[in-house]
């Protein structure tokens, strides 16, 4: 929804009307010390985070060979549980 001239003018009638003209400047100095507070407050997130900094250790993405183990050594089928835990399929 994009906001035209006669939408703003229909705002500014109503704040006039619901909070009366005294009340108008001391309305619009509390909302720009509301902004000012935020943008500072936004800033200093900002600045706290700075730039990011490398990985030490990035990925790369390489694919390791799997390892083939030598002739002549048994190969476990499946590992073994620790005694006293039971087995998942019991």
């Amino acid at each position: 929804m994009r906001l035209e001239g006669w939408h703003i003018v229909i705002i500014v009638v109503l704040a006039i009307l619901l909070f009366g003209a005294p009340k108008l400047p001391g309305l619009a100095r509390s909302v720009g010390q509301s902004l000012r507070i935020f943008k500072s407050e936004v800033r200093q997130l900002k600045d706290e985070d700075g730039p990011s900094a490398p990985a030490t250790d990035p990925v790369t993405g390489a694919v390791i060979p799997p390892v083939v183990p030598a002739a002549g050594t048994p190969q476990a089928s499946a590992p073994v549980p620790p005694a006293g835990v039971p087995h998942p399929r019991a």
